[in-house]
């Protein structure tokens, strides 16, 4: 790879900013400016059942791998918007599992979520030894898919580390009363993380609901969650703002 594809491709990423162990690495992709993907899935669409291109995102995926310093491909799942936890210490994640989440104690194995306004969460213990990924959009949080991730890292709350990626964010994320409703009812606290509207809608915080939901289960350590897909097109794809579009990676392993 010559230098300038080198740094087009490090500019297609966005670490992690958590104070994570060294051995555990992770990072979101950007949709660019790296990539083979063309409009409306410009550039680096890694989502294969979004309507892009098979080639083009499997183009994408390999030069994910190639070069961008993972140790294996990463463990995609088939997000069905659920709570299910695949533990990746197996052959278990191997194919393409129908999970919202993983996790893995195993270093070399990479964890994967793909989302274009949900919000991905990535967790560590805090010595590194067991990692998660979850795929966190409104459904699959107030169903509770972090606190199924959470208990299948099998760590204590405390010695955990989250760090929430890019998701639509709290001034631009519009939502029905059937939105807050889901939440209020399992917990009136989260009524904080709406702010009214119009009739029968309202804006809706996902970090803070997330940030409530892991304080429920004792996760303070929680990092990230200030960024907006939505209102940043240039960065971020954005379902709720352009429909047909591409969807981003959030990775996260433990070195060998």
């Amino acid at each position: 790879m010559i230098a300038g594809d080198r740094e087009r491709f490090r500019a297609s990423v966005q670490m992690a900013e958590w104070p994570a162990p060294l051995r555990v690495h992770a990072f979101t992709t950007l949709r660019g400016p790296a990539g083979a993907s063309i409009a409306p899935f410009d550039s680096f669409n890694l989502g294969m059942h979004c309507g892009d291109d098979a080639a083009a995102v499997m183009r994408n995926r390999d030069a994910l791998v190639e070069h961008l310093g993972l140790p294996s491909r990463p463990r995609w799942l088939r997000q069905v918007h659920g709570t299910a936890v695949v533990s990746c210490d197996n052959e278990a994640c191997a194919d393409e599992p129908e999970a919202d989440a993983a996790v893995t104690t195993k270093p070399g194995i990479v964890l994967a979520t793909l989302t274009a306004d949900c919000l991905p969460v990535l967790f560590c213990s805090e010595d590194g030894g067991v990692i998660g990924a979850a795929h966190a959009g409104w459904r699959g949080l107030s169903a509770g898919v972090l606190e199924n991730t959470i208990a299948s890292m099998r760590t204590p709350p405390e010695k955990i580390l989250a760090w929430l990626g890019p998701a639509a964010g709290p001034q631009s994320y519009e939502v029905g009363d059937e939105v807050r409703t889901a939440f209020v009812d399992i917990d009136p606290h989260a009524a904080s993380a709406f702010a009214a509207t119009r009739r029968g809608h309202s804006l809706c915080d996902l970090y803070a609901l997330a940030r409530l939901r892991l304080a429920n289960v004792g996760v303070t350590a929680v990092f990230g969650g200030d960024q907006c897909t939505i209102s940043d097109p240039r960065r971020f794809y954005s379902y709720r703002r352009d429909g047909q579009t591409g969807r981003m990676a959030s990775l996260i392993w433990i070195n060998r």
